[in-house]
């Protein structure tokens, strides 16, 4: 259970008290960090809430298997009179007291606890597994909505130059030097990035909301996040597959839950073969028996028995139950280990393909620090020569567009890496490392 104490430690709630969290109404309106929207989703969202209780339920079920190793005492008591002859005849009162103690079965009950220890251990990995995934869920939004705020900078600032453009057409042609086409084409170019604007905004409460979501507040809330930092490292990057795949065998939960199910169904194979064996019991008993013959109390007609002995039993023949159980019990570990070699290979192609994705990432953003440059003098090179007649309107339009996109591609690229990286992080099982940066 190392590593779900490890997740534990994603629930500080520092910036957010955890009673307070879950009531609160509206999103806090100061600006909150990856870390403090971590904070609040942990805290606030149903799907985890749920996790939690599936994890508890199993604790409870192991702890009640720690009942096969105490004494099992009953208590019983009754009451009754006898119809004889067309007659009712006297009550009578009774009670009993019985206990039995498992003193041997051939190591049936370690199995039976050994299993369910097992089952609460993969409980608790799919537990694991549920914060990871929900805390890279909401890392994912969180950049995402970055990325639209940034795409809505980029947009205004393209409407400004259109606006530019589109003053200086005007100006060029009052004075006569360019003609009516290029104050109309300026004003196409204008028209359409005031379209580029409202889509930017639009598509930014887009992934406010499903920010918002994610935390458990409606999405016509507002909400204000800090922005990343130009630069970022962790130690992931500086790893190679190979130690990447060495962490995930480590600390993977589904590779951690997968064992656990494995050894989980040895130990039940165990059982239902161990169940064909004897097993040998203490038992105890105390009674009390009262017939009322005249209907008083009286102290010789109170009778006292106890007992005590050892129980030896051993199953015959139950239809072939026992035999197929065995059969069955075996068929399900066999199962649960092939399921455990398909988890592995799945977890080493979801790191390699992290690996390779993030390497391909940070390539794709240094290109378009690369593009943007160029795009960014381009365009301020043929704005100047556009105002002294030495290149078109028609070229001017063609410098912005790139321009344009070449920020689109650079904001993209920039939070694109952010998501990979944290993407490295949940494929070796430690997404907890993303907020360590």
């Amino acid at each position: 259970m190392k590593k779900l104490l490890v997740l534990l430690a994603l629930l500080p709630f520092s910036a957010f008290a955890a009673d307070d969290c879950a009531d609160l109404k509206q999103v806090p309106d100061s600006v909150l960090s990856l870390q403090n929207v971590i904070d609040l989703g942990l805290c606030r969202n149903p799907q985890t809430a749920a996790a939690h209780a599936a994890l508890r339920a199993q604790m409870f079920n192991k702890n009640a298997a720690y009942s096969s190793y105490l004494p099992s005492v009953s208590l019983n008591a009754n009451a009754g009179k006898d119809y004889r002859n067309q007659d009712w005849g006297d009550w009578s009162y009774g009670a009993s007291l019985g206990a039995s103690y498992l003193l041997f079965d051939f190591g049936k009950r370690t199995s039976d606890m050994a299993e369910t220890l097992a089952t609460y251990r993969a409980a608790g990995f799919d537990y694991d597994e549920t914060i990871q995934n929900f805390v890279y869920g909401l890392v994912g939004a969180y950049y995402a909505l970055l990325n639209a705020d940034a795409d809505v900078k980029t947009a205004i600032s393209a409407q400004t130059v259109a606006k530019t453009a589109h003053d200086t057409a005007k100006k060029k042609f009052s004075a006569g030097s360019v003609a009516r086409a290029d104050v109309l084409k300026a004003e196409t170019t204008l028209a359409s990035r005031d379209l580029d604007v409202e889509r930017a905004k639009n598509n930014r409460e887009i992934a406010k909301g499903t920010l918002l979501t994610k935390l458990s507040f409606p999405a016509d809330q507002e909400i204000v996040i800090a922005d990343m930092a130009s630069s970022i490292g962790s130690d992931a990057e500086m790893k190679s597959i190979d130690e990447l795949i060495d962490l995930a065998q480590k600390n993977r939960p589904d590779l951690l839950r997968a064992t656990a199910n494995k050894d989980a169904a040895w130990h039940r194979r165990n059982s239902a073969f161990l169940k064909n064996l004897p097993t040998i019991q203490l038992t105890g008993s105390l009674g009390w028996n009262d017939d009322k013959l005249s209907g008083v109390f009286t102290p010789d007609s109170e009778q006292i028995n106890a007992s005590i002995g050892i129980r030896a039993s051993m199953p015959i023949f139950a239809g072939f139950a026992n035999m197929y159980g065995v059969r069955s019990a075996a068929a399900s570990y066999e199962r649960a280990s092939e399921q455990e070699r398909s988890t592995i290979n799945d977890a080493m192609m979801d790191v390699f393909t992290a690996y390779q994705n993030y390497k391909t990432a940070k390539t794709v953003l240094d290109q378009t620090e690369t593009l943007l440059k160029s795009a960014t003098e381009s365009e301020r090179m043929t704005a100047g020569m556009y105002k002294v007649g030495r290149s078109t309107m028609l070229d001017w339009q063609t410098a912005q567009s790139e321009l344009l996109s070449a920020q689109k591609q650079n904001n993209a690229a920039k939070y694109d890496l952010y998501i990979k990286r944290a993407a490295i992080a949940l494929a070796i099982g430690d997404i907890k490392s993303e907020l360590e940066d």
